[in-house]
């Protein structure tokens, strides 16, 4: 059994425990996620299941959306209310004055991961260094805020849905949010509505079943490795190719040609796939398709960076 799943992961629980409930309830021993929700954080988390944990890091660089609650005049050591307060106040805010502030977001920003996160200083996540008790001040960091829309305002909280780029931190934005209206702010509620092509109604909530009934529901709901990976470029090959590249093949310009096959442009991500629509291997074009026709045969048109059994 190879696949994805889309769950929708509730309040109150941490990544690992829903692959803990997967492993559990599908008998399966590999099983990962691609994008760590907080235990605070609800909504679309991708499990990979069996051969699939081999396609995580296609998932990395996809854009996020999410519906979030801020509360302003309340600051705390882990920049949501999970945390220990370390400042508080009452906010004395125009709604104007707080659209104003959120929108100023949008673009390209510097923001700073959370002390209490899994930002990497010398190999160890920040948040281990934290509970030790040292301080490490974690790097500025370039990411993008594509949209921000205001949804409510009943203060102290606000509630606003963001488009953003890969690692943001929207416990980090709304800290940064609250330092602009100088009231301080943090995170009070946060959903993730999609992540890349996966978006909330294709997640499966798991509450309210019983273990039998959920395993039916994953094993129904389950998405094949191809169809996961529906965004990369599929490149058919017959079966003596496909068996050739599990052993090593590294496709060259010669069967391109033979198979009157054509290339995107150089660096884009393609995938191999039977007749029978099975994942063979993803990889990486050496080539733009202007480019095939005047390499020697011999020379490899593709890097191979994952082959699937």
């Amino acid at each position: 059994m190879d696949g994805v799943l889309i769950i929708d992961k509730p309040p109150g629980m941490t990544s690992y425990d829903v692959i803990r409930n997967v492993k559990r309830l599908l008998g399966m021993e590999k099983v990962g996620h691609a994008g760590t929700l907080d235990p605070l954080a609800t909504g679309v988390l991708i499990i990979c299941v069996n051969e699939a944990t081999k396609i995580t890091r296609f998932f990395s660089n996809d854009d996020k959306d999410y519906r979030a609650t801020m509360l302003l005049g309340v600051r705390t050591d882990t920049l949501d209310t999970d945390g220990t307060v370390t400042d508080r106040c009452k906010p004395c805010l125009q709604e104007r004055e707080i659209r104003d502030a959120v929108d100023s977001f949008v673009g390209r920003i510097e923001q700073k991961a959370p002390k209490y996160s899994a930002v990497k200083f010398n190999g160890r996540p920040l948040y281990k260094w934290t509970r030790r008790g040292i301080d490490i001040e974690p790097p500025l960091r370039k990411v993008d805020i594509y949209n921000i829309q205001v949804e409510d305002i009943k203060l102290p909280y606000v509630t606003f849905s963001v488009s953003c780029s890969k690692g943001t931190y929207i416990r980090s934005l709304c800290d940064d949010i609250g330092n602009r209206l100088g009231c301080g702010a943090c995170l009070s509620g946060l959903r993730r509505t999609r992540s890349g092509r996966f978006r909330e109604e294709d997640a499966v909530s798991l509450e309210d079943f019983t273990d039998g009934e959920k395993a039916v529901i994953l094993e129904k709901k389950l998405i094949t490795l191809v169809d996961a990976l529906s965004g990369i470029c599929d490149i058919e090959v017959d079966q003596d190719t496909a068996d050739r590249i599990k052993k090593g093949y590294q496709p060259d310009y010669g069967m391109l040609k033979e198979k009157d096959i054509r290339l995107p442009e150089m660096g884009t991500l393609v995938k191999f796939v039977t007749k029978s629509r099975v994942l063979i291997a993803v990889a990486e074009t050496c080539s733009s398709p202007e480019g095939v026709s005047f390499s020697d045969d011999n020379e490899r048109a593709v890097k191979i960076l994952r082959v699937f059994n």
